[in-house]
């Protein structure tokens, strides 16, 4: 045991870098229990949140979700030897349901959603091995990174507070309203949420997953009480004990699906624009988990860079192929997994230990058929508050700033779709930067993405 131990440490280097096997092992506990949440809110977020089913397996896509979850993980901590932890991020599986599945979106099937996600991935690999992919990120501008991923919060927020009935769209006037008091959904949702926060408050390990199973819980206490009221958006059950299914689910209804709609993204505009939707989101999402943890973990070298940064990104490009290949949204690098490193976690060590766990929770897949909208509704509450805090980074002294930042948030909002927020929040990032005599400054990638979104509602007006 000793030998194997020591072995482990040689591997990983942590000693090197003050840490110890036992501390690595529960760090990777630690992380786990931080992002477990996303098990059960990805099969509801690509199923349709209640008010809008996209039709695919929701069974299937938990085990597509723990498999590429854990796999990737896993790779990361072999690979790249970072204690970071990778998972379908939140934010583009919303962006999956909501904006390309959804009448209201581009209205697309969720076999072509699978396809995009997937072709987007083999791009990242691509750009991941010429190192186009950093030239891009660092072409855009931090304050639109802070805006997009602070809109998508809000975004995620409004969902959570729809699902967990504290918000009621009238489908007459398609305007948000307070939630009815009476109902014992609210009354569940927002107990979910402020357990959930306090726990948060309480700085508990695994807040947003513990919270989530109190909401679970009573649900199920209130259905043993007779409450099986239907939910404000009227669609969903509260959680009960007869929904049970002890089988273990396939994954055969979304395995390899993505492949025979390849022809239809490649040869589409709109599947190119999503394209470019899930390649820019993932884009930062992981850059800006890895800069928060790298520092977090003093893993900055003399150069400013992160420790093993490019195999980093190649990880999390192959994730995203391994996703779209599975059955799910893209997969991204988590900042959950700041918690691990709080905890004392500094190798790949702490990531290979949560990448086997999140594979072991394929036996608990029976437990997701009482997980319902309204019982995931309060952990995309919190999600949405911790996304938030990117507004404080937002220069909102500077006009030219305050103004594009304020579109890509609220366009994500009222227009209920990340593809519109971000594609006006660019548009008037070029405006706004002609109009203040900056042009010049304007790196070539934030000239061509403007008008790209531009001939994006050019194309939707016309078809």
């Amino acid at each position: 045991m000793q030998n194997f131990s020591q072995k482990l440490d040689h591997f990983f280097g942590i000693t090197k870098r003050g840490s110890t096997v036992k501390r690595e092992l529960l760090a990777g506990l630690v992380t786990f229990l931080s992002l477990a949440y996303i098990l059960a809110v990805n099969p509801t977020m690509l199923g349709g949140n209640g008010a809008f089913e996209t039709g695919i397996d929701v069974g299937s896509v938990f085990m597509a979700t723990a498999l590429a979850a854990g796999i990737t993980t896993i790779l990361m901590g072999i690979y790249a030897k970072l204690p970071v932890a990778l998972a379908p991020g939140m934010g583009v599986n919303a962006f999956f349901a909501l904006t390309v599945c959804a009448p209201w979106g581009f209205n697309k099937s969720w076999q072509f959603a699978l396809a995009a996600v997937l072709i987007s991935g083999i791009i990242f690999v691509i750009i991941s091995l010429t190192g186009v992919r950093k030239a891009v990120i660092n072409a855009i501008p931090m304050n639109m990174k802070y805006a997009v991923g602070g809109g998508i919060g809000c975004f995620i927020a409004f969902i959570g507070l729809v699902n967990s009935g504290l918000i009621y769209v009238d489908t007459t006037s398609a305007l948000p309203q307070l939630g009815n008091f009476s109902s014992p959904v609210l009354l569940i949702g927002l107990a979910g949420i402020i357990i959930t926060a306090i726990l948060m408050i309480k700085k508990v390990k695994g807040s947003i997953f513990f919270g989530l199973v109190a909401t679970a819980v009573i649900g199920l206490v209130c259905h043993l009480f007779g409450v099986s009221e239907l939910s404000a958006a009227g669609v969903e059950l509260l959680p009960n004990f007869d929904n049970i299914s002890f089988a273990i689910p396939s994954l055969a209804p979304t395995f390899g699906k993505a492949f025979g709609s390849f022809g239809e993204v490649l040869t589409t505009f709109d599947g190119w624009v999503i394209i470019v939707m899930f390649l820019f989101v993932d884009f930062f999402d992981t850059a800006g988990t890895l800069v928060a943890i790298g520092t977090q973990a003093d893993l900055i070298n003399d150069k400013g860079e992160i420790e093993g940064a490019d195999r980093a990104f190649m990880v999390d490009s192959v994730g995203t192929v391994i996703g779209g290949v599975l059955g799910t949204s893209t997969v991204t690098s988590y900042i959950e997994s700041s918690t691990g490193i709080e905890a004392g976690g500094r190798t790949g060590l702490v990531a290979v230990t949560t990448g086997v766990l999140l594979v072991l929770a394929i036996f608990f897949a029976p437990l997701l058929s009482v997980v319902t909208s309204v019982v995931t509704g309060p952990a995309l509450v919190i999600v949405g508050v911790l996304m938030a805090s990117n507004f404080k980074k937002i220069d909102w002294s500077d006009f030219t700033i305050a103004v594009p930042a304020f579109f890509t948030i609220i366009g994500m909002i009222l227009t209920y779709s990340i593809a519109n927020g971000m594609a006006l929040g660019f548009i008037m990032y070029l405006v706004c930067e002609i109009a203040a005599g900056k042009a010049k400054e304007v790196k070539p990638a934030m000239w061509v993405l403007p008008f790209f979104f531009v001939a994006y509602f050019i194309f939707s007006a016309i078809v």
